[in-house]
């Protein structure tokens, strides 16, 4: 009696342990497609893929303009912040050309450098800009990145996808597919020593 209750509490533990495992795997799988359809069209598309140095020629606040938070055209994509139009030299060309922060900057605004946040204090906005300028003309020359290709004249200073982030959103589901596939693995490693006992 005492056995077919040891081994009916065994199975269930492996029907849980089987579950779990799938459970992990089907996550991580959906995590995949997740990240495939979001993060990797943008890391795909980005041309500014090489690495360089940028001297800063002038870094300018412009008096506040209407600039479009979007592609839309309505009212409430629209509001009042300084323009700050950052103009660099690049290392790589010798070019004259303007700075963005990340690709999204040129996106949603290409005549300034620096797009704040809506939802931002207009005070806050004017002392983040004000900074932000102090400090390219503090520190004249930083790391940037431009397009090899030359499809765009413009850099920017930063990619909102780099390799590494890239590989770090990788890195989650393929530890839970593969802690997923461990347990079912040894799920089944453990129901053929059960057989393999029995039989004998």
């Amino acid at each position: 009696m005492l056995g077919k209750k040891l081994v009916t509490a065994q199975k269930r533990g492996e029907t849980r342990a089987l579950c779990l495992g799938l459970g992990m795997v089907a996550c991580s799988m959906m995590m995949y497609f997740f990240i495939g359809i979001t993060i990797v069209p943008f890391y795909t598309k980005s041309v500014w893929t090489t690495e360089t140095v940028c001297k800063v020629l002038r870094a300018n606040i412009k008096d506040k303009v209407l600039c479009p938070d979007g592609k839309g055209s309505e009212d409430e994509d629209i509001f009042l912040y300084p323009c700050l139009q950052v103009w660099v030299n690049l290392t790589a060309s010798g070019q004259e050309v303007m700075l963005y922060q990340t690709e999204d900057t040129l996106e949603r605004n290409p005549k300034c450098s620096y797009v704040p946040d809506k939802l931002e204090n207009s005070k806050e906005v004017k002392a983040r800009i004000e900074t932000i300028a102090s400090n390219f003309k503090k520190y004249h020359t930083f790391p940037c990145y431009y397009d090899p290709g030359g499809m765009q004249t413009s850099v920017i200073l930063s990619r909102l996808y780099p390799p590494k982030g890239l590989l770090f959103a990788f890195l989650w589901p393929t530890l839970m597919f593969t802690g997923g596939c461990l347990i079912i693995v040894l799920v089944k490693i453990s129901q053929y020593v059960s057989v393999l006992s029995a039989w004998q």
